[in-house]
């Protein structure tokens, strides 16, 4: 398979909106729904050649939308350039709309045929294309439609899918039932959340976009979700004053790492020096100190007690609390500290179990939380969650305020004032204890650095994936451990340089 270099828009656009704003955005360029539709096509075939340069007999799956016209466009293409096409499409008891009704009779008037779904599939077929259902998807594909799909996944071609893979909810990313499992995806217009979040990552494959030549009035709309990948670490991470001091670049306080739980506040204490706190201080259990110490000892430790969390929260320009902090007495009283200090904090871990106990609403806090810790905070199930996860972000900082991180491969950030974006970087390698814990110390560097919450837990976010991709290029992704990251976060966050022996 042929990897083919792609240029993927920084916006998302909301499925329903979008499907709303498609036959505006077309009228505004004097084009009609069916001359969309050809380019549409037109982009897919160039992509599944350019992909599979050697395929020769292409199955083509057609269902009852405009998806299913968008794959009769494919075929009468792939046709003209001398392939093999084998088109099957689903029974209806109703009409196609008009647009794949013409691209239908474009397909057959060239010669094409249709076959029933039920036939069976030709062995030599090397090239499926997915047209079964578009982005209006709502609830699990019914059985017949599930039945293709598994067929379709179980047999031995590459699989691309037009706009979305058939069964893959656009907006939320979730899988109700059967789902198609693509190498390739080409989506039209704008991205769709649910090609980045949710399950995504387990079927979209390599994702392709084409505007359809939209792009001048994609510009001129106003966007409110945005990805975020590691092209754009620069704006935040800027070149530092040649005579700048440790003091310019933010003190933090890290607190965490009860009994048994060194390891978790050490990491976050090194990953906030890593990601360049000028100093970092860890308040935690005494038995920790020589420890902590001994591994890193950059790290100012001491233990925690009331006196030295007074002292600390007045020398701090930020604090995390949480990583290992158990949610025992010790825990309860740092927390209630630090409800009176004003600076921005980063919650995660424990600090998380106990504000769902005593929930609160403040500005200059990111929370942090996986889905079972978010579904906590909200009183809700964790499949509550994972069913919408840009809505449980929203939710999320509406009532609790500041920035929210909700983790999970596609993970979301949301900020308070409506804008939410989803992170395109990060790998399986990294679903492994102590990450949470390395990505905690990164924001909360940033957060000292005096970025706002929402910008320090996106910036954030990116390094954090970023560095976990060039471990998981360089060695793979099993194995991969939380403090492997430090290696490749320094030169994550220092974009402007150019490291001779990074591949």
């Amino acid at each position: 398979m042929t990897r083919i270099p792609q240029s993927i828009p920084h916006s998302i656009w909301p499925a329903d909106e979008l499907r709303r704003a498609e036959k505006t955005a077309a009228q505004s360029l004097g084009l009609s729904l069916y001359e969309l539709m050809q380019r549409a096509g037109q982009a897919a075939f160039d992509v599944a050649r350019a992909a599979y340069p050697v395929a020769r007999h292409w199955l083509i799956l057609c269902g009852h939308g405009n998806n299913g016209g968008d794959g009769y466009v494919v075929a009468r293409l792939a046709m003209a350039a001398g392939m093999r096409v084998t088109l099957l499409a689903q029974t209806r008891d109703k009409p196609l709309p008009p647009e794949a009704h013409s691209a239908c009779e474009a397909w057959l008037a060239c010669g094409g045929e249709i076959h029933p779904a039920d036939i069976h599939w030709p062995r030599d077929a090397d090239l499926i294309i997915d047209g079964l259902l578009g982005t209006g998807l709502q609830s699990a594909p019914r059985d017949n439609v599930a039945r293709l799909i598994e067929q379709a996944n179980d047999f031995p071609a590459p699989i691309i899918a037009l706009d979305i893979p058939s069964g893959l909810n656009a907006q939320t990313g979730t899988t109700p039932g059967a789902v198609i499992h693509a190498a390739h995806t080409i989506t039209f217009i704008a991205l769709k959340p649910g090609l980045l979040t949710g399950k995504a990552r387990d079927v979209v494959g390599q994702l392709h976009h084409h505007a359809l030549g939209l792009e001048a009035w994609l510009a001129e709309q106003p966007i409110h979700i945005h990805r975020l990948d590691a092209s754009q670490l620069a704006q935040w991470f800027t070149v530092r004053r040649p005579t700048s001091h440790k003091g310019d670049h933010g003190k933090l306080m890290v607190i965490g790492g009860d009994h048994g739980t060194a390891g978790a506040i050490r990491m976050t204490g090194e990953a906030a020096l890593r990601a360049g706190a000028g100093l970092v201080k860890v308040l935690t259990r005494i038995e920790n100190i020589a420890p902590i110490i001994t591994a890193r000892p950059e790290l100012m430790v001491s233990e925690l007690t009331p006196q030295s969390l007074d002292e600390s929260l007045e020398w701090a320009d930020a604090v995390v609390i949480g990583p290992g902090l158990g949610q025992a007495a010790w825990a309860k009283q740092a927390l209630r500290k630090i409800d009176n200090f004003r600076k921005p904090t980063l919650w995660d871990a424990d600090a998380l179990n106990l504000l769902a106990i005593n929930p609160d609403k403040r500005h200059n806090r990111v929370i942090t939380p996986h889905p079972g810790e978010a579904a906590r905070l909200l009183n809700c199930k964790v499949a509550e969650i994972e069913s919408d996860r840009l809505l449980s972000a929203q939710r999320l900082v509406q009532r609790y305020g500041g920035a929210v991180v909700l983790k999970g491969a596609g993970t979301v950030v949301a900020s308070e004032c409506g804008v939410s974006s989803i992170i395109d970087a990060g790998n399986a390698g990294m679903a492994s204890g102590g990450m949470g814990d390395v990505l905690s110390g990164i924001i909360g560097a940033l957060l000292g650095q005096a970025l706002s919450p929402y910008d320090a837990a996106c910036a954030g976010c990116i390094a954090h994936g970023a560095a976990a991709d060039e471990l998981a290029a360089r060695y793979g992704t099993r194995g991969m451990l939380a403090t492997d990251l430090f290696s490749t976060l320094r030169r994550v966050v220092n974009p402007d340089v150019i490291d001779v022996n990074h591949d």
